[in-house]
């Protein structure tokens, strides 16, 4: 991979969003996982919490307690912290983040007797449970979370739904300052994305990354939300995209955001495009194509270290195009199985 320019550990990206790197940097997360403290001041929005690494901790404490900004001793610190999807980078310091709020309260009462009102955590519902979220949210004790409806620390997320975000005193448009909720499956079935209009921006997640590609369980919905997230951002707003800064959950933030997401549906397409083309001329033996005679076609020219996990992303463009009727599965299986293109 090639090296990364260095994303600062805490970042005022505008007036109300500032960036807190997870401290965990890595092959597929990048310079770390990015969370993102939303509000111009208490009780702020959280959007994920790293994987639980000790040393993230302190750059989330002193972003709460930026002394530039205004503070409400009788509210909490946070309000409300949004999972974007089930993986372990973006939710495994729920623990530690839950802990670190309590021990901020009681530190900061001077002896008031206010009680502490614990953060509600939202994330969109799995068609199944996850088995790591799931022990990490069973894992919270009682009172360090508001529970949801149904007594459990989760309050379910719906496509579209609202939160609002706590504005400046001079008065911002409170139909503004709020964080809409997009479900964006593909990366994962409970991916979603997130619209701050109040800042022209998109939390995008893992869905659409600042560098590089973003990988996916489920290529025809991953697609299918990329084109969901272009036609949201064509929706101009006095002549101007509806968004314009993307914020990925790794990487650096992307001033032409739509632009940025286009061109990932566009690589995607061309993927596929060249899939099917290779599909289209004569095996290189006397046996059909399998997954890996195209990966070693189409990837030719670059690296073989590359050609592994390229082939997993062309087999989840082969199995796409065989559930639109575009090509035959022959049998075989993982690299071995072997494809034809459908006349």
């Amino acid at each position: 991979m090639e090296a990364l320019e260095a994303i600062p550990n805490l970042t005022r990206l505008s007036k109300s969003v500032v960036r807190i790197l997870g401290q965990n940097p890595g092959k597929f997360t990048l310079q770390g996982t990015n969370t993102y403290l939303i509000g111009h001041h208490n009780p702020y929005i959280l959007i994920d919490t790293g994987e639980g690494k000790p040393e993230y901790i302190p750059h989330l404490e002193e972003a709460l307690r930026d002394i530039t900004k205004e503070v409400h001793a009788d509210q909490p610190d946070i309000s409300d912290i949004i999972i974007t999807h089930k993986h372990h980078d973006h939710c495994g310091g729920l623990p530690s983040v839950l802990s670190l709020l309590r021990r901020l309260w009681d530190n900061n009462q001077n002896g008031n007797a206010t009680p502490f009102v614990p953060p509600r955590i939202h994330k969109l519902p799995l068609p199944a449970p996850d088995t790591k979220l799931q022990s990490i949210l069973e894992s919270l004790p009682q009172g360090s979370y508001t529970p949801g409806p149904s007594g459990g620390p989760v309050h379910e997320l719906r496509d579209g739904q609202l939160l609002q975000v706590t504005n400046a005193p001079s008065g911002i448009d409170t139909t503004s300052s709020v964080l809409q909720v997009i479900h964006t499956p593909g990366h994962t079935a409970d991916s979603l994305c997130l619209y701050y209009p109040a800042a022209r921006a998109l939390f995008t997640a893992d869905t659409v990354l600042g560098h590089g590609s973003a990988v996916f369980e489920d290529l025809g919905p991953y697609m299918f939300s990329l084109r969901k997230l272009i036609d949201f951002g064509s929706e101009e707003i006095d002549g101007t995209p509806r968004y314009g800064t993307v914020y990925p959950g790794h990487g650096p933030a992307v001033p032409d955001g739509l632009k940025h997401v286009s061109t990932y549906l566009q690589h995607r397409t061309e993927r596929e495009e060249q899939i099917l083309k290779v599909l289209q001329w004569p095996p290189p033996s006397d046996d059909p194509w399998t997954t890996w005679t195209i990966v070693q076609t189409i990837y030719a020219d670059y690296p073989q270290s590359l050609w592994e996990p390229a082939a997993a992303s062309v087999s989840q463009h082969l199995r796409k195009l065989e559930a639109e009727g575009r090509v035959e599965c022959l049998g075989g299986t993982s690299k071995r199985t072997e494809w034809e293109f459908i006349r």
